[in-house]
């Protein structure tokens, strides 16, 4: 086992329909990599049908797992909700019917229109995508507080070639952002799948990072955001260094919605 406590917090499996990795030997997986902890995080947008689960099945699964391998790894249930203001009363009645201990939320549309099929992009500049999603994100959270962390809080980085640097052309909404999160107790993700998209920076990238925590900020997840084998656990480590560089010296895992401190 590792000798720091070794978690992922953003993983999917076969109920994403994004990812053919099966839920059982995700957690195979996992142990023989050393994790400690890992939350299933599988993606619900609504009103995209095609990105709801059987949330019966889905949370059955993960209760049988966490009964056969609760001597190996500790294993948490998630969801990330893709949402946006006018879906919130659906993503409530998951929630009310289906207690977690996770949640990591996401902005993947706005008004509906996705941007990995770049419906979104269609007909406005780099600049109004990237004012439009932080807009919409900091709408979502004046207003729905059911949520653990914001996922990849610079998402729009991987569909746009985001004018550069993204704080500095979004740097008020950003910090109506972060400081609303800090408010409400609530937290980001430090996101490792920027190496596979080649972005360059980290997501969120490393100045937005090192605002979050100038302006108080503690609650910080680290997920692979895995879709396969090859990319879970990815890149953690080195997150984890990059973070105690900025002056972090904690990041969470959850139980029950409630973060869980540990020491970087």
């Amino acid at each position: 086992m590792s000798k720091y406590y070794f978690a992922d917090y953003h993983t999917h499996t076969n109920y994403s329909p994004d990812s053919k990795y099966k839920m059982e030997q995700v957690i195979k997986d996992a142990i023989k990599l050393g994790i400690n902890e890992i939350c299933f995080t599988d993606h619900v947008d609504f009103p995209f049908l095609v990105s709801i689960p059987d949330f019966d099945k889905y949370f059955a699964e993960i209760k049988a797992l966490q009964a056969k391998y609760c001597s190996q790894i500790i294993i948490k249930k998630g969801l990330e909700f893709g949402a946006q203001t006018h879906t919130i009363p659906q993503y409530k009645k998951v929630i009310e019917k289906y207690p977690m201990d996770f949640i990591v939320l996401s902005v993947h549309q706005v008004h509906d229109e996705g941007f990995w099929n770049g419906e979104y992009q269609h007909s406005r500049t780099k600049s109004e995508c990237v004012h439009g999603y932080y807009q919409e994100i900091l709408d979502l959270i004046n207003v729905y507080d059911d949520y653990s962390v914001l996922a990849h809080l610079d998402l729009i980085r991987r569909y746009v070639e985001a004018p550069e640097p993204v704080l500095a052309d979004s740097y008020d909404l950003i910090v109506e952002i972060l400081k609303t999160v800090i408010k409400k107790d609530r937290g980001i993700e430090l996101n490792t799948s920027h190496i596979r998209y080649g972005l360059g920076d980290w997501m969120p990238a490393r100045d937005i990072l090192e605002l979050y925590h100038d302006l108080g900020g503690k609650i910080i997840t680290i997920g692979s955001d895995s879709h396969e084998k090859a990319h879970l656990g990815f890149y953690i480590k080195e997150g984890r260094e990059m973070l105690k560089e900025i002056g972090f010296r904690e990041f969470c895992t959850f139980d029950r919605m409630k973060p869980v401190f540990h020491k970087l």
